[in-house]
């Protein structure tokens, strides 16, 4: 009866496992995973130096394999609910003492409910969502220093900041309709609006990976998460860091070359997430040499550097997701979309060519994402010859951007090198394509 139920109810499923007695093997991934638990409140304690109450590692290792007893007895869950009101109300009772003496900590008692739920996830649930709940709880222990380091840094706007996204992700994207906006625009509002979204997501994931967590960062590691952020933008603030600073600004420059390489990496991401996977597999080869290319000019510029390391970063990130800002990303979207038809109508691929060297001086991103979401009467190497040409001629003004903004000789060799990205692309589409 209980191993049909279990069937029912879904198995551990993760390979090994497979072969083992079910119930045997939930039995010991619940002792195992209530006992770790039990040792990582145990550390807690230890931490905060003083008795935070209702909990010793036997007590949860023995509250997880009641839990998991019950959930087996009864495959209707009856006899566990009781067993959970049992331990909230004998937690509660507990807490309630723990009141007069003025500590007010709930974390021990939620703990304990959350360690009473084990046994029912190892019988009834896939094997990754069990092992991804105790990770879950014991990052939350046990990154006490880290969290409370984050949350004393977290700035009051982000909350809002993440509702816009959920709104945009949640709310705005499943109403909007899967209909071309206009016969000269042979884009979806769906596919607008869902590479709004991808674009941002990557961009804010940069965004708090350099506010939150790497806040003292070097040059280089500013070129990466800047480079996934928006490799224009990076090279800005890199150039203008750069200005004044000497010989030191070598290391300025392997940054620079570093974040137009993570340009290449992030247009594929975004072509690839996009469901473009033809286009994403053609581009592959060009785009890691590419992207090689920059990381080892990066490499020999930094290894030759005289000087390690440059100050602090002058500007902060940008915060990505205002509305404004997706609005106007939606609307060049459309627009590049609307113009790129009537270029390949009226002028073919060669017209294509030349506005994607136009475009590479702007904001690459929705031109791509329009020109391959979009039905345009044209090969497809002259598609992939439109995205290599507009990602080199962005790296053109890269190169302007950095020797202008730093002038600065010691950044000269990475800007070299991006005009040179440029002219290998240039010869890879009138060459490699054809």
């Amino acid at each position: 009866m209980h191993s049909a139920a279990l069937t029912r109810a879904g198995p551990i499923r993760m390979g090994i496992f497979d072969t083992l007695p079910q119930v045997p093997v939930a039995f010991g991934l619940t002792a195992l995973f209530g006992f770790v638990i039990g040792l990582e409140l145990h550390s807690y304690r230890r931490s905060a130096g003083r008795d935070l109450g209702f909990g010793t590692t036997r007590t949860l290792t023995l509250l997880a394999i009641l839990g998991f007893v019950l959930a087996l007895l009864d495959p209707g869950l009856g006899l566990y609910a009781v067993g959970l009101v049992a331990v909230a109300v004998l937690v509660a009772l507990h807490y309630r003492s723990r009141l007069r003496e003025r500590e007010q900590s709930l974390l021990p008692a939620l703990i304990a409910l959350l360690v009473y739920g084990i046994g029912p996830l190892a019988l009834r649930e896939p094997m990754w969502l069990l092992i991804l709940y105790v990770v879950v709880v014991l990052l939350l222990l046990g990154e006490k220093p880290g969290i409370r380091r984050f949350s004393d840094a977290f700035r009051s706007h982000e909350a809002t900041t993440l509702v816009k996204f959920l709104i945009m992700a949640g709310l705005i994207l499943p109403v909007l309709p899967a209909r071309q906006i206009a016969p000269f625009v042979t884009v979806t509002y769906y596919q607008v609006w869902l590479a709004v979204i991808v674009v941002s997501a990557i961009s804010y994931l940069s965004y708090l990976a350099q506010t939150y967590f790497f806040p003292t960062r070097g040059a280089l590691l500013t070129g990466v998460l800047g480079g996934l952020y928006s490799s224009t933008a990076a090279t800005v603030v890199l150039g203008r860091r750069a200005h004044g600073a000497g010989e030191g600004a070598r290391v300025t420059g392997a940054a620079i070359a570093v974040a137009s390489a993570m340009m290449y990496l992030r247009l594929w991401v975004l072509i690839a997430l996009l469901g473009h996977r033809i286009t994403a597999e053609r581009l592959a080869a060009p785009f890691a040499v590419l992207f090689l290319l920059l990381l080892g000019v990066a490499w020999w510029i930094y290894r030759g550097a005289r000087r390690e390391g440059t100050p602090a970063p002058s500007e902060a990130p940008r915060h990505p997701l205002e509305f404004s800002t997706a609005v106007l990303f939606a609307g060049l979207f459309v627009l590049f979309a609307a113009l790129t038809h009537f270029v390949v109508r009226g002028y073919g691929a060669g017209g294509l060519q030349v506005l994607s060297f136009g475009v590479g001086l702007t904001d690459i991103d929705p031109f791509i994402l329009a020109l391959l979401a979009g039905k345009f009467h044209v090969a497809e190497a002259a598609l992939e010859a439109a995205v290599l040409i507009a990602a080199g001629s962005n790296n053109l003004l890269k190169a302007g951007y950095a020797l202008g903004l730093s002038r600065n000789r010691a950044v000269a060799p990475a800007a070299a090198w991006l005009v040179g990205t440029f002219a290998l692309s240039l010869i890879y589409v009138y060459w490699g394509l054809r």
